[in-house]
């Protein structure tokens, strides 16, 4: 199989689909492999390491996209790129499809074949191929709050750790999965007054066992997030529906309850956010303000620890990459149900439920795709 890998062009993303490492990976099961010229710079992989790897390098994105049977990328193909991609071809990379009609539109159109690495599943319903990015998120949400709550950039001035004699900040978790729970290890290091709310019982119990006292869990209804936000200084949105648009979970009202200054982090703005006020940033204008709460709505906040970040995400996503370039995307997803999880747009046709709920559009079931 060709396989086709373009540098990104969202803003600030320096990640890159694939390391000179599985280009190499690649090429020794027998494919071909083109890479855009600096696809890899943002990670200190120069066109040259990709040579020795094997893999070829091209002058622009679009001979990527002519010639490549699959395209291997990081973050959703951008206007420009979805309408280069032609009928039956892979695209194998993030899509997050719930909150952006026009990208769904666009793929539709292409008739691509279209895996998205969010929806792909693992035992126990776990989302091995977001995971890694969900820690890096997770983590980074912690730095970034910390950073807005600055006063130079808006934030209460407010020292999370706190010092001796002086109160830590509050941090307001919502959601303890792998983002809540990577956002709730790098707090609790600071020292900050860490609170954690779910609605799984069981999360909260395992929450519970592995910080004991050294953060706090609570149940997540109504009330008692409500009264979270208003004590927090910072609070992380950490929620998520696989494959559809987060829920609303922080009104515009309850920012009058919170404290000026305080920092909203929302990490699940790939999704749509799960703040009423949330709308996507950039690294190059992280943080707007509403009702005097600093919002940080970065929509690719790994892309700016690219070098991790890249091959956190390859170690999950060559396994899978090897496998629909060895069989072929039916037989792969045919063998492999967990990655069938993954397709979401074929032939014209979506193929995830959750999507085409969140968007009003008809439903394939996968199985049709696999006929």
């Amino acid at each position: 199989m060709l396989i086709g890998c373009p540098k990104e062009i969202k803003n600030h993303e320096y990640r890159v689909g694939l390391t000179p490492e599985s280009a190499h990976e690649l090429v020794s099961h027998g494919h071909e492999v083109l890479i855009e010229t600096g696809a890899g710079n943002g990670i200190g992989a120069t066109d040259d390491l990709y040579e020795k790897a094997g893999a070829q390098i091209v002058k622009i994105a679009k001979e990527i996209f002519e010639r490549a049977d699959m395209i291997v990328k990081v973050k959703e193909p951008q206007a420009v790129e979805r309408a280069m991609l032609r009928e039956g071809q892979i695209l194998y990379t993030y899509l997050h499809l719930a909150p952006d009609p026009e990208q769904t539109k666009d793929l539709i159109k292409s008739k691509a074949v279209c895996i998205a690495y969010e929806t792909v599943t693992g035992p126990g319903g776990q989302l091995p191929l977001l995971k890694p990015m969900s820690q890096v998120a997770g983590r980074m949400s912690i730095q970034a709050g910390a950073t807005a709550l600055e006063k130079a950039n808006g934030g209460r001035g407010v020292l999370l750790g706190g010092v001796p004699g002086v109160l830590p900040g509050k941090v307001a978790i919502i959601g303890g999965g792998v983002v809540g729970f990577n956002a709730a290890q790098m707090a609790t290091g600071l020292g900050a007054d860490v609170t954690i709310l779910d609605r799984s019982p069981e999360v909260l119990e395992k929450l519970g066992m592995h910080f004991e006292e050294r953060a706090k869990t609570r149940f997540s209804n109504k009330a008692n997030l409500a009264e979270c936000v208003a004590e927090a200084d910072l609070v992380i949105g950490a929620v998520l529906i696989p494959g559809a648009a987060a829920p609303k979970l922080v009104t515009r009202d309850m920012l009058k309850t919170m404290k000026p200054g305080a920092v909203l982090v929302d990490v699940a703005i790939d999704q749509g956010g799960c703040f009423e006020t949330s709308h996507a940033t950039t690294h190059a204008d992280p943080t707007y303000i509403v009702d005097g709460i600093v919002h940080y709505c970065v929509a690719n906040m790994p892309g700016a620890v690219a070098r991790t970040s890249t091959y956190a995400l390859n170690n999950v996503t060559l396994p899978h990459a090897l496998k629909i370039a060895d069989l072929g995307w039916k037989e792969a997803l045919r063998q492999d149900p967990h990655l069938a999880e993954g397709l979401n747009v074929w032939d014209g046709h979506v193929t995830f439920k959750a999507v085409a709920e969140d968007l009003g559009l008809p439903y394939t079931p996968v199985e049709e795709a696999l006929k």
